[in-house]
């Protein structure tokens, strides 16, 4: 039941480890399709080679398709997430390095240093810190959601949200990269960032 839309999880997945922006026992993506099934990667998988037969399957009004998997500590953090934001379709919640070095800090990541990255990520939001998996977490994330499309999360990592996998994938790799950015212009004791009128700019773009 549902195999391409559990397929496609599990591979997002993947691919966060592959490119480092996870560790094996780290993060979470989920996906919900047009009839409201959400499906998000199991509690306790191993990111690194996790297939569909780890990827849960939540029925529209909340039920566990899958009861012999566990659902993700953060699950309600992704369905809180969709029940403010109709266009959202994936999330991906993850710990990369130089975004969770911001978020330890409890500083958001400035994206209005290249035009990529104000582009797509706009303002990076900043959720406070709450436990992990706790009601209080997924109440305060779903409530910076409803203006962002990325955030970071204090004292634990990123999140992004897009109209598909790809599009919620592609915003963690360009708020890890601009976290980088970030790190190194302060190490460098750099504070360049665009202009207003070029950001008003970007914001424009396409519109």
């Amino acid at each position: 039941m549902f195999e391409l839309e559990r397929i496609r999880v599990a591979e997002t997945m993947r691919r966060l480890y592959e490119r480092r922006l996870t560790t094996v026992s780290g993060g979470n993506v989920s996906q919900r399709n047009a009839e409201g099934y959400v499906f998000i990667t199991a509690s306790q998988s191993d990111k690194s080679c996790i297939d569909m037969r780890k990827v849960i399957i939540i029925s529209p009004d909340g039920e566990n398709l899958t009861p012999k998997l566990k659902p993700s500590m953060e699950t309600q953090m992704h369905l809180n997430i969709y029940k403010c934001r109709p266009d959202v379709m994936a999330i991906v919640h993850s710990h990369p390095v130089y975004a969770s070095t911001f978020a330890v800090a409890s500083e958001t990541v400035d994206s209005a240093i290249t035009g990529e990255a104000r582009y797509m990520l706009g303002e990076v939001g900043l959720v406070g810190y709450h436990l992990m998996g706790s009601l209080e977490l997924a109440e305060a994330c779903a409530k910076v959601m409803e203006t962002s499309n990325a955030a970071i999360m204090a004292k634990h990592g990123a999140i992004t949200v897009g109209k598909t996998l790809f599009e919620a994938f592609d915003r963690m790799e360009v708020i890890e990269n601009t976290a980088h950015i970030n790190y190194n212009l302060r190490t460098m004791g750099c504070n360049v960032r665009m202009t207003g009128a070029e950001i008003a700019e970007i914001d424009n773009f396409g519109k």
